[in-house]
């Protein structure tokens, strides 16, 4: 019996993606280790998230997409109440008001977002599938741009870039008009000097140290001046495991979370960087292979956008460290520390893998 219910589990496990997860997740642990000092404190810690995150990643998996698309509208409405309640009554930590104090724990529930967004999205369009209209493209921008505008108030921008790129990836998939997003991108370009001016005083300050990180090299400029240094110091081949000059010596600032790619890079060179690269392009791959075999709307462009989402997160990251985007403090995913970010990959894998192992279900429903 029990045996049955092991094999019953796993059927709905992707291999594809699996192996290459837990191949990431490896290389992940040894570069921890480097990163935080050549200690097993955070690497035990990130130990537990990880299987955390593989326990949610088997359970969402072995969920039927149906029952996902049930709670989209739920899990929406929670998200938005939980924002509002931020706005009013949350927590101000750093000049930024994130997080909300629910006695027992504190959540942010912008992460929520993430993935509550994109589902949301996928929902409307899978039903408004035998009758779209232009009119729903606007629909749809408004329940993107509301939780945008309401987490990037906190501020934070860079989960507010990742909530507008994972909901736009939905829109773009359910067949939005090329001319609406030249056009778009034409209006964005001639309303830059007004963001400009919206923009908050730090937020500036990133753009500008992106263009000229010397112009405060102990300040502002500091991480991508020392993050630039590891990546290039690395060379072809790297320095070798536990001995990159950079990241051992306590140059390389949130060495662990944000900046961990340089970590990496130092210590494996141009080589192992394109590995890692690799192992990034056969998930993202597997993803799309998985959204362009889904035998529903919903599950189609809720795949598409997950797929999406992980090259935003790695593009924007590798970006930002080897100094060609602002800092906007985006994890690499399932490489930096943090039991948030691997909850929420947990969350998108396991919906990929549901994709996958329920097509047949969904194709007859």
């Amino acid at each position: 019996m029990i045996r049955k219910l092991i094999v019953q589990f796993i059927r709905h496990i992707d291999s594809i993606l699996l192996a290459t997860v837990l191949m990431v997740l490896v290389v992940a642990l040894m570069v921890l280790y480097s990163a935080s000092g050549q200690t097993f404190a955070k690497v035990n810690a990130q130990i537990v998230n990880i299987l955390v995150m593989l326990g949610v990643m088997f359970l969402v998996a072995n969920t039927q997409p149906q029952h996902i698309e049930r709670i989209a509208l739920p899990a929406y409405l929670l998200g938005m109440a939980l924002l509002i309640a931020v706005a009013l009554v949350g927590d101000i930590s750093h000049g930024a008001r994130r997080w909300l104090n629910l006695g027992i724990t504190k959540i942010q529930p912008s992460e929520l977002m993430k993935l509550a967004v994109p589902i949301m999205l996928a929902w409307y369009f899978s039903k408004r599938e035998s009758m779209l209209r232009s009119s729903d493209y606007l629909v749809a921008g408004v329940i993107l741009l509301i939780p945008v505008l309401l987490i990037a108030k906190q501020p934070d921008l860079g989960t507010a870039t990742l909530v507008f790129a994972a909901g736009f990836y939905v829109i773009f998939l359910a067949g939005l008009s090329w001319k609406f997003i030249i056009g778009s991108g034409v209006a964005f370009g001639a309303a830059l000097p007004v963001l400009w001016s919206m923009l908050h005083d730090y937020q500036r300050r990133r753009v500008e140290i992106l263009i000229d990180p010397s112009q405060d090299p102990l300040g502002a400029g500091y991480h991508i001046i020392q993050a630039t240094i590891a990546i290039g110091s690395g060379g072809t081949t790297g320095k070798g495991w536990l001995n990159g000059t950079q990241s051992q010596l306590d140059f390389v600032p949130e060495r662990t979370t944000d900046f961990i790619f340089a970590v990496f890079a130092e210590e494996f060179g141009l080589a192992g960087c394109c590995l890692l690269l690799l192992l990034f392009t056969i998930i993202i791959g597997r993803a799309f292979v998985i959204a362009s075999q889904a035998k529903s709307v919903f599950s189609r462009l809720l795949a598409g956008s997950i797929a999406a989402t992980f090259f935003t997160y790695c593009f924007v990251n590798m970006g930002m460290v080897s100094g060609i985007l602002p800092v906007v403090g985006i994890p690499l995913p399932l490489v930096s520390y943090g039991g948030t970010s691997l909850l929420t990959l947990g969350l998108s894998l396991g919906l990929l893998m549901s994709v996958q192992s329920h097509k047949r279900l969904v194709a007859t429903d």
